[in-house]
C-alpha cells in the first residue's frame, strides 16, 4: 500500500482528499500546518507528498526546499491557486514533480499521482546501477553529483533532469517531443524552444574546456548522446 502525506490547511479539502485517496487504496496521513507537515514528510516514509503552497507556519515552497535539501527525492505534487504562477515556477525549480490548480477534478489528481509514482519507481529502482555515464561524464543518481573527468559540475534541477534523461537513452536519437514530455511534463504550456535553451546551458557547462562534443543535434528530430 502506497503512503501519501497530505499537507492542506483547508479542512474540508483535506477531508475530501483523505476519503478519495483511501477509497483508491492509499494509506493517507494528513497534516494541516506547515511545520508539522514538514516533520511528517521527513518521518513518515511517504511514497508521495501532496501539499498546498499557502500554509500556516511554513509555506509549501519552504517545505519542499527542506525536503530536497535533506536529500529526499519523494515525489511532491503542489496544490496551487489559479493566480499563483510564480509559486508554480518556483516550486518546479525547487524540485516539485508536478502541480495541480485549485479547484481540480479528483480524477485528474489521481492520474497525476499515478504518473508521479510510476515515474519515481522507474527512476529509483534499488537494484539498478546508480551511476549513469558516457565518455568521462558521470552522474550519480543517489547523490545527484555530476562530474566530467572527475571535476564536479553544478547543474540546476532542470539541467540535471535533462542530462539524466538523455543519458538514460544513450546512443539513441531522442525526439524533441519525448524530451518535452518526459522532462517538462505533458501540461507544459511554454515555448518548445525551451529545450534548445537548456541544451545550450548543458553544453556550456559540460563541454567548456573540452574539445569533445557530448550532445549532438539531429536536425529536424532531436538530440543524442553517443558513447563513441
Amino acid at each position: 500500500m502506497k503512503k501519501i502525506v497530505v499537507i492542506e490547511d483547508e479542512t474540508n479539502i483535506a477531508r475530501v482528499l483523505k476519503i478519495e485517496l483511501e477509497y483508491e487504496g492509499y494509506d493517507v496521513h494528513v497534516e494541516h500546518e506547515g511545520r508539522s507537515g514538514l516533520n511528517a514528510a521527513l518521518e513518515q516514509e511517504a511514497d508521495l507528498i501532496l501539499q498546498d503552497v499557502m500554509l500556516p507556519g511554513l509555506n509549501g515552497i519552504e517545505i519542499l526546499r527542506r525536503i530536497r535539501k535533506a536529500g529526499n527525492q519523494v515525489p511532491v505534487i503542489l496544490l496551487t491557486a489559479r493566480n499563483q504562477t510564480m509559486d508554480k515556477v518556483t516550486g518546479l525549480d525547487q524540485g516539485a514533480n508536478d502541480y495541480i490548480t485549485k479547484p481540480f477534478e479528483i480524477e485528474e489528481l489521481l492520474a497525476r499521482i499515478r504518473a508521479c509514482l510510476r515515474d519515481y519507481s522507474f527512476k529509483f529502482i534499488p537494484d539498478t546501477d546508480p551511476i549513469l555515464s558516457v565518455k568521462d561524464v558521470k552522474v550519480n543518481l543517489n547523490s545527484r553529483e555530476v562530474t566530467r573527468a572527475g571535476h564536479p559540475i553544478e547543474l540546476t534541477l532542470k539541467e540535471y533532469e535533462l542530462l539524466t534523461y538523455l543519458l538514460s537513452n544513450k546512443n539513441k536519437v531522442v525526439p524533441r517531443e519525448n524530451i518535452l514530455l518526459n522532462v517538462w511534463g505533458y501540461d507544459f504550456e511554454g515555448e518548445t524552444n525551451i529545450i534548445d535553451v537548456y541544451i545550450s546551458y548543458l553544453r556550456k557547462k559540460l563541454e567548456e574546456g573540452s574539445s569533445a562534443e557530448l550532445i549532438t543535434t539531429v536536425r529536424g528530430v532531436g538530440y543524442t548522446i553517443k558513447e563513441n
